[in-house]
């Protein structure tokens, strides 16, 4: 975050607040935490806030965030009804675009199985990660108990949401798209 975009999150209604930060959480809860500790002074006090906002939050919330994630690989899922953090969640998953069928196969597969044995989706940082190393990543987590995997899903929540904090850019900063030919 700059501190440009700290000025641009001072400046908006506690509803247009919390759909920002909901784009890049998913949680409701934490959202309405984020945008209640506003006004930010500063860069660090906003990811203080961050924190704290994570480190109060009820497992239903972290269920929530961890929902809002299409799944890994399923380009159906990256088209998905959660529209809100779409534009971060194709690029984020860019690594599973050039997959082989068989490891597409895998993490649809292995999906399935995390969504059985947790009751959630699976999610990773998957940022500058490969398909392959995120299906190394989802075999290895699949042998977690559910309580460590918990943990380690917050965690990745929490990675994932500071990378799309530092990428909020205000609307007036944003590149134009390019006019049709």
């Amino acid at each position: 975050m700059t501190s440009a975009v700290i000025a641009w999150l001072n400046s908006l209604t506690d509803k247009q607040a919390q759909a920002t930060f909901k784009a890049c959480c998913g949680s409701t809860y934490w959202a309405r935490k984020m945008s209640a500790a506003r006004p930010f002074p500063d860069v660090t006090a906003a990811e203080h806030a961050a924190r704290l906002a994570f480190n109060a939050m009820p497992n239903s919330a972290w269920i929530e965030a961890f929902e809002s994630h299409p799944r890994i690989g399923d380009i159906d899922s990256l088209r998905m009804k959660y529209a809100g953090n779409q534009q971060w969640s194709a690029s984020e998953q860019a690594g599973a675009g050039g997959a082989d069928e068989e490891t597409i196969k895998r993490l649809a597969e292995g999906n399935d199985d995390y969504h059985s044995t947790f009751g959630a989706t699976f999610i990773v940082c998957a940022t500058g990660k490969s398909a392959a190393e995120m299906l190394e990543i989802l075999e290895e987590r699949l042998q977690n108990a559910p309580a460590d995997e918990f943990e380690v899903a917050c965690g990745e929540q929490r990675k994932i949401t500071a990378l799309r904090l530092d990428k909020l850019t205000p609307p007036d900063q944003q590149p134009k798209p390019e006019p049709p030919t």
